[in-house]
């Protein structure tokens, strides 16, 4: 088996070659693709050093078997056509194809079956707070269907990419140096400070990360939940967090939900408030799992329940969820 990583110097693209490494992923080869930036870098991937190829509209990839691709939409729509011609599965994790109806957005704990009808080769990885919510979500849909959903996430630096955690790193000693701070990757100094503001806006007033989460969540779900999203930047470095209220056809017990998020896969139950045992961004950092504490009835809606979760936006919310679509569809072989 070949397999590839695109954009393999970015940050999803390194973690991309630590979990294949992790999960002791099936490749006899791997192939790695950059621009011409980072063409020419090598990176170890068990034991052995690849150097980074020159990403071109030739036959590199044919051969390859399943090729990992988190270099842009730009780039994607481009270069898709270039990737998947000699018959590998293209799993994208731009926004590129997500809406595409001849594309399955899949998040394996969700609907892996979607993954197995791809008439363009491609397979899309949802918005990293899609992801997270979604994989929480499944379990309670199956006591009870959700009808409604209102989020504010709290999206770490990591979400736009590595040079973005590096300036927030850069920002903080700055400041303590009482140097001028550095701002180019947010609107505003994240340092200190929370940004309610991720993606660009729309004619709605929403932005459009706020857009991907309820369009999304219809998709993968496939359900007709509507989402009511506020995504705001705060200074963590990695992992994103979600506040999250639930709608369902029929009340449900704060008992039963907790149950059910404790046995779903993908999902860890952190929730004692008596001894303040709840997911953090600190903590959750590196692992493979959403952690999911605060669970208790909404007080504004009798068929409401809220919760908190927390997550690696590179890990889960990226490179991990792709990776397991691969290995889903290697188990159907």
């Amino acid at each position: 088996m070949k397999a590839a990583i695109v954009g393999a110097s970015g940050a999803v693209g390194q973690e991309f070659l630590k979990v294949l490494e992790e999960r002791n992923f099936p490749a006899d080869e791997l192939l790695l693709f950059g621009s011409e930036r980072s063409a020419g870098r090598k990176y170890t991937f068990k034991g052995k050093e690849i150097e980074v190829k020159l990403l071109q509209h030739n036959d590199d990839f044919k051969g390859v078997d399943y090729a990992f691709v988190s270099a842009g939409a730009g780039t994607s729509r481009e270069f898709a056509e270039t990737i998947t011609k000699h018959g590998a599965v293209m799993i994208d994790n731009s926004s590129a194809f997500r809406m595409d109806p001849d594309v399955p957005l899949v998040v394996p704990e969700c609907n892996a079956e979607d993954a197995l009808v791809r008439p363009r080769g491609i397979i899309a990885n949802p918005n990293c707070t899609t992801i997270m919510m979604v994989v929480v979500l499944k379990p309670i849909e199956k006591l009870s269907h959700i009808t409604r959903i209102h989020v504010a996430s709290y999206q770490s630096a990591s979400g736009a990419g590595a040079q973005a955690m590096a300036e927030l790193q850069q920002q903080y000693k700055e400041i303590v140096e009482g140097k001028p701070v550095t701002v180019n990757k947010f609107a505003y100094q994240l340092a200190y400070n929370v940004i309610p503001q991720i993606d660009v806006f729309q004619d709605n007033g929403y932005t459009k990360e706020e857009m991907k989460m309820f369009n999304e969540t219809k998709k993968i779900l496939h359900s007709d939940v509507k989402t009511s999203a506020m995504c705001v930047r705060i200074s963590s470095l990695r992992s994103h967090s979600e506040a999250v209220w639930i709608e369902t056809e029929k009340p449900l017990t704060v008992e039963e939900v907790q149950a059910a998020i404790a046995a779903a896969p993908g999902v860890t139950l952190q929730d004692d408030p008596a001894t303040l045992t709840y997911p953090m961004p600190l903590y959750t950092g590196g692992k493979d799992d959403v952690y999911v504490g605060r669970v208790r009835k909404d007080l504004a809606n009798e068929n409401g329940i809220t919760l908190w979760l927390s997550g690696d936006q590179i890990k889960k919310g990226a490179a991990l969820n792709a990776v397991q679509i691969a290995e889903y569809l290697i188990s159907q072989k």
